[in-house]
């Protein structure tokens, strides 16, 4: 599986320890930023990771920043993406079963590492989509066609 990561400058520190245990599980990873710890813009990150994963460039993203709420809202305007701030195991898990988010995002300032670690496990690993889930799923879809730019 592919997976985008990109973070801000506050999950700039966070961002290289999920890269490094990604690739240590055997995932093929993809670093889109930031590269420093030098102040950025964390929609700018969210919109390219969105834009890849919407394109179909990697199966799944995750995007960091200090609480994870600015990447969901931004990662969120891009229409057909699904975001979820994420700060526990089941949240992580609820994201892909019940919303079939393709990005996970999280808040370096809220979770360690060691719980990032598990949190983005138990996201990757989880698989289907629960099947009372799906007339939701369609509805969300069908909100946001009725209310995206992108027609």
């Amino acid at each position: 599986m592919k997976v985008i990561i990109g973070s801000d400058e506050a999950g700039f520190d966070l961002k290289k320890i999920v890269f490094d245990f990604l690739v240590e599980k055997g995932y093929e990873v993809e670093d889109f930023g930031v590269y420093c710890k030098d102040p950025s813009l964390y929609p700018e990150i969210a919109l390219k990771v969105a834009k890849a994963i919407k394109e179909g460039k990697a199966e799944r993203g995750i995007l960091i920043c200090g609480t994870g709420i600015g990447m969901a809202i931004s990662a969120n305007k891009v229409a057909g993406i699904r975001a979820a701030q994420t700060h526990d195991v089941y949240s992580a898990i609820r994201a892909k079963k019940s919303n079939d988010a393709q990005i996970i995002t999280l808040g370096a300032k809220v979770i360690g590492e060691e719980k990032a670690k598990v949190i983005v496990e138990a996201y990757l690993t989880a698989s289907g989509i629960k099947p009372s889930s799906l007339p939701k799923i369609e509805k969300i879809k069908e909100i946001e066609s009725m209310y995206s730019k992108e027609k």
